[in-house]
């Protein structure tokens, strides 16, 4: 497979796999109770600090690592179709990065990880409707409440009519608190009625 020179692929299989698409209600839909309205949600790893994966997504996201963001996803995706809740999607909706940080880095992690499920889930990829309209400082060192502050109202739709009734996967490299998938999905609810699903790489 094309990237195997960047991922070791024989090293992610023995990663620690959620299994989460495979369980509803699980632990981490759970995290968007009484904040969002979502059908689904998983993550594909189990993030863990100082690990290999954790170098991975370090390389991802900061060292134009953009073709391990498409291998992952397509190995994600490769896994998770066999599931009707994953599967028969109108479009796949990367989180934006704001126009500066994405001017700085070059490209968007997220939009990587879609790119390669999108290739498996045969689903359109819709980078340009949803867009962050407030750069918001790092959430690194931040408490749960402190980023659901930060997040709140940083995201915008151009329009409505683009998501309305449809079945959207809201995609992210890690998700640790959910806050800012949860203003993403805020900002769709609140301009449209789309039925919303989540996937992320690695959760903490």
């Amino acid at each position: 497979m094309k990237g195997e020179n960047t991922i070791c692929l024989s090293c992610l299989q023995k990663m620690p796999r959620t299994g989460l698409h495979n369980e509803k209600n699980n632990l981490l839909e759970q995290r968007f109770w009484g904040k969002t309205e979502i059908e689904r949600a998983t993550a594909f790893y189990y993030f863990t600090k100082k690990s290999k994966f954790q170098k991975l997504l370090h390389k991802l996201k900061y060292k134009d690592g953009k073709e391990i963001g498409a291998v992952l996803g397509k190995y994600a995706a490769a896994e998770i179709v066999e599931n009707e809740d994953f599967n028969n999607f109108d479009c796949i909706v990367p989180v934006p990065l704001h126009p500066n940080k994405l001017r700085k880095r070059g490209y968007n992690q997220s939009l990587c990880i879609a790119q390669g499920l999108a290739e498996i889930l045969r689903a359109e990829i819709d980078d340009e409707n949803l867009v962050r309209v407030i750069e918001n400082p790092t959430q690194t060192k931040k408490s749960a409440y402190e980023r659901w502050e930060n997040t709140k109202g940083i995201f915008a739709v151009k329009n409505a009519q683009l998501f309305e009734n449809k079945r959207i996967l809201l995609v992210d490299d890690v998700l640790t608190t959910g806050s800012t998938l949860i203003a993403c999905a805020e900002a769709i609810h609140e301009v449209c009625n789309a039925k919303i699903s989540i996937f992320t790489l690695a959760a903490a």
